[in-house]
């Protein structure tokens, strides 16, 4: 029997394709079969966001819940059991009627029919001239495009922060506009008239999203049975991952695909066996609980970093914290990506590890029916090497709540938004009643070939009164723990100064004497209180 369909939610219907590959992309899908060339490729590297579309899912208590993601890098078995938004539906919410192909009036080639494998069979549509979406039309008011290649992108992200905010009765500000934004790179008319379209697109008379189409198909959707291709495997449950994982050890664990997803699109990787976890729901969860007598916050290796970020934030609510959360990646990638990809990936300039590392995390593993437990400072054992065993995947992370360390998290990149990290760290200390350090923890990425303590910067710390000799012991001593290299990133010197100047940082922050606020000691802050 020939596996069934990939089934989704898309212009008005249920459509069914069944791409060549399971590592086809939503956005080939898009324009080579369902004609819909509103979405643009740019980077296709999840970066620029002229591909931005939105997911929708069935939420708690049945509500929909709408993500913006990538289209390059997002592969069209994902998207089984799901509902697809482009540019095309935006002017026509609530409606039968094709939208505008790139953010202004203009129609849009029509909607692919049923046909050869891989292409989709969708209703017919009518454009009407004249039905901007606020989005769309705030956009033209406001001269936020130019060349108008990377406007679906705007729209889509400005939409889904419409409807977000719409059903919360809220309005952002701008700040909060920017952050949404984050993941749509171009800007050529600049910042401000994008911005202040953001804000012109709530003047208008409200225009939702009629939900009641895409519920009732992803209700139909949710009686179909797992995805199960040769190249593609989709399990429901944490036993069914857990033995399929045992029993196909070589088979690559996909996620998000925030970093896959390029193997794909840049190094024109085969990947002929894909299990597919987004679909375990076990996995997705973010809850306290408590483990061997000890209470934990537990990340799910499926829940998306915005999902994770969030959560962490909440319980460490730290100006450093949301800055790490905000500026980790974008909105379209955190709304993707998972903590637990990124923290199985390995990389050295990921930014989950340092943070994690300071506050003591666990890193939960399981093989089969066995389950294990390690601090996740100890998971890397070199570049992008791990202590997973042949069948084990990572399962979660656990966080421990009564923490008594004073933390902070910083990153350094090139660029605010949407940037990889030169060095990012996670410094985390405690003292006692006399001054003294107690604990410490001093955890940086981009400066080995792993995310590492500085065991030599800490010792420098143990036991010794938190005063600026101190301090300039522990700079020194980072020269023991760290050999960073050159890149086009930052330059190893850039590296080792900035090593030392966030411990700088955190010291001035967290001294005994006229310790000074977290918003003294960021450019970014002092930047917009003065503008």
């Amino acid at each position: 029997m020939s596996p069934r369909p990939i089934r989704f939610f898309h212009r008005g219907a249920i459509v069914e394709a069944e791409p060549a590959a399971a590592t086809r992309t939503v956005l080939d899908w898009l324009r080579e079969d369902a004609l819909c060339t509103g979405t643009k490729e740019g980077c296709a590297e999840g970066d620029c966001g002229a591909c931005t579309v939105v997911v929708g899912e069935l939420g708690a208590g049945g509500a929909l819940e709408m993500k913006p993601v990538n289209a390059c890098i997002r592969f069209l078995p994902t998207l089984d059991g799901k509902a697809l938004f482009t540019v095309e539906d935006v002017a026509e919410v609530g409606r039968a009627g094709a939208g505008s192909g790139n953010g202004h009036a203009e129609p849009a080639e029509p909607a692919g029919h049923a046909g050869h494998a891989g292409q989709a069979r969708h209703v017919s549509h009518t454009w009407q001239p004249g039905q901007l979406h606020p989005a769309q039309q705030a956009m033209v008011d406001c001269h936020g495009s130019q060349c108008g290649f990377c406007t679906p992108g705007f729209v889509m992200s400005l939409w889904s922060c419409y409807e977000r905010h719409q059903e919360g009765g809220t309005r952002p500000t701008r700040q909060q506009l920017a952050d949404d934004l984050s993941g749509n790179l171009c800007r050529c008319t600049g910042y401000r008239p994008i911005l202040d379209a953001g804000e012109a697109m709530f003047d208008a008379p409200p225009r939702r999203l009629d939900t009641a189409s895409a519920l009732a198909a992803l209700k139909t959707l949710a009686a179909d049975a797992p995805l199960a291709r040769p190249d593609f495997h989709a399990p429901r449950t944490l036993a069914e991952l857990a033995a399929l994982r045992f029993a196909r050890p070589d088979a690559r664990l996909l996620a998000g695909s925030t970093d896959i997803g390029l193997w794909v699109t840049k190094q024109l990787k085969d990947l002929p066996d894909l299990i597919y976890v987004g679909e375990v729901a076990d996995l997705r969860t973010v809850e306290e609980r408590t483990v061997d007598g000890t209470q934990v916050l537990s990340i799910g290796a499926g829940a998306t970093l915005e999902a994770a970020w969030a959560a962490l934030h909440q319980r460490w609510p730290l100006p450093s914290m949301r800055d790490m959360w905000l500026r980790f990646a974008s909105l379209p990638v955190r709304q993707a990506g998972t903590m637990g990809g990124n923290v199985a990936n390995g990389s050295p300039i990921g930014d989950s590890a340092p943070v994690l590392i300071a506050l003591d995390a666990q890193i939960v593993l399981r093989q089969g029916e066995r389950v294990r437990r390690m601090a996740l400072a100890d998971f890397y054992v070199d570049y992008m090497k791990n202590r997973l065993e042949r069948g084990e995947f990572v399962q979660g992370v656990e966080v421990p709540l009564k923490n008594e360390r004073t933390l902070r998290a910083y990153k350094i990149s090139k660029r605010f938004d949407s940037d990889i990290s030169a060095v990012s760290a996670g410094l985390a200390i405690r003292l006692d009643a006399q001054g003294i350090v107690s604990e410490v923890r001093l955890t940086y990425g981009g400066m080995a070939a792993i995310v590492k303590r500085a065991a030599a910067a800490e010792a420098a710390l143990l036991g010794q009164p938190w005063t600026e000799a101190t301090l300039a012991a522990g700079i020194a001593a980072l020269a023991q723990d760290f050999k960073p290299l050159t890149d086009m990133r930052a330059s190893a010197a850039y590296r080792a100064q900035v090593a030392g100047n966030l411990l700088r940082r955190f010291w001035l922050e967290t001294r005994a004497e006229a310790p000074l606020a977290e918003h003294e000691v960021s450019v970014f802050a002092r930047a917009a209180s003065t503008a």
